[in-house]
């Protein structure tokens, strides 16, 4: 008699919206000369939306508007001096976690021209919606 293995269940559905390397000037920096002169810097955002809002479809009013990110990563870079990568990073997580379909968000801060012979340094973040 052969015996049946049952098959592990499918994962839940998985919805992710990815900004990748997006490009901008910011004040960002500890040193004097990174107070005094913006610099390049670039930043990638991948959010997680919730089990409930995992299956988009072709409705656009429940996705999660990818041009809503790159305008919060844009006001946040223009808001004023940011000490730190992580600071950055920080910001951009609170402000994604405005939509309240996102459950987890990863973001990249990198300084482009710290070092000629690194394509950038900087912090990634990893945040699971508070609460």
């Amino acid at each position: 008699m052969t015996e049946r293995r049952s098959l592990p269940p499918d994962p839940a559905p998985l919805y992710v919206v990815t900004v990748r390397g997006l490009v901008l000037m910011a004040s960002i920096g500890i040193r004097r000369h990174e107070r005094e002169q913006q610099q390049r810097v670039r930043v990638s955002v991948d959010l997680t939306a919730s089990a409930a809002a995992a299956l988009p479809g072709e409705d656009r009013r429940r996705i999660i508007n990818y041009e809503k990110i790159v305008a919060a990563v844009r006001e946040i870079a223009a808001s004023g001096h940011i000490d730190l990568c992580e600071g950055f990073a920080e910001r951009i997580c609170n402000a994604c976690f405005a939509d309240i379909r996102v459950e987890r968000a990863r973001v990249w801060v990198e300084k482009l021209d710290v070092f000629a012979d690194a394509d950038g340094v900087g912090a990634i973040l990893e945040r699971t919606r508070p609460g």
